[in-house]
């Protein structure tokens, strides 16, 4: 039976880093952003529910204008929610599929979620990761990376839970304020310390 790892963080906490590293190793990921995309790509029953609930102006050409979407519902906590509880038995179904069908062939399977928390997928992990930094460098890196005012970059962070809330909620913390070398080592350290490299050089002969 595969160890179920689910691997979060806040926006721009650097999750990526910590999951494209395991996937190095050979691990399957579990990609919740993917999943989340592929489900509402045109004639999905996703974004089918998604327009009924919006209106055409969330389509661009067919496709889901995302910005458009997320101007409706960044701003709008109800709106948010709306959003969440249609895409959310969708999203749910295909990524427990998927962590079903990962674990039939690998000692360690990935879950990639970056609303573990707020959406309950707790209960399908063995463990969970959270990538932390502190909030004050979380807000100046999605600045930075995204080209926000600090009152946009704080909406969006509000819009999840806290990292500091996740941090005392996690079972494993990759602490990622220093450079990229030092969180590989420490995700290193940890899958030394389970067994899991070993494990997987050897299903790899």
């Amino acid at each position: 039976m595969a160890f179920v790892l689910g691997v979060t963080g806040g926006i721009a906490t650097g999750k990526s880093t910590v999951v494209n590293f395991f996937k190095a190793q050979g691990f399957p990921v579990v990609d919740g952003d993917q999943i989340a995309r592929a489900i509402v790509e045109p004639k999905m029953p996703a974004l089918t529910d998604l327009t009924k609930a919006f209106g055409l102006e969330i389509l661009k050409e067919g496709q889901l204008d995302r910005q458009k979407l997320g101007e409706i519902v960044f701003g709008d906590a109800k709106k948010r929610q709306q959003m969440d509880q249609i895409l959310d038995g969708y999203l749910r179904k295909e990524i427990t599929d998927q962590i079903k069908e990962a674990s039939k062939t690998a000692p360690l399977v990935i879950a990639d979620i970056p609303l573990l928390y707020e959406a309950d997928y707790g209960q399908y992990m063995d463990q969970v990761a959270v990538v932390y930094i502190p909030e004050e460098l979380q807000q100046k890196r999605l600045m930075e990376r995204d080209h926000l005012t600090s009152a946009e970059a704080k909406k969006r962070m509000d819009s999840q839970l806290s990292i500091e809330e996740k941090r005392q909620r996690a079972d494993i913390l990759f602490d990622n304020q220093g450079t990229i070398d030092k969180t590989k080592e420490q995700v290193q350290s940890w899958l030394d310390q389970q067994g899991f490299t070993k494990n997987h050089e050897k299903i790899n002969g």
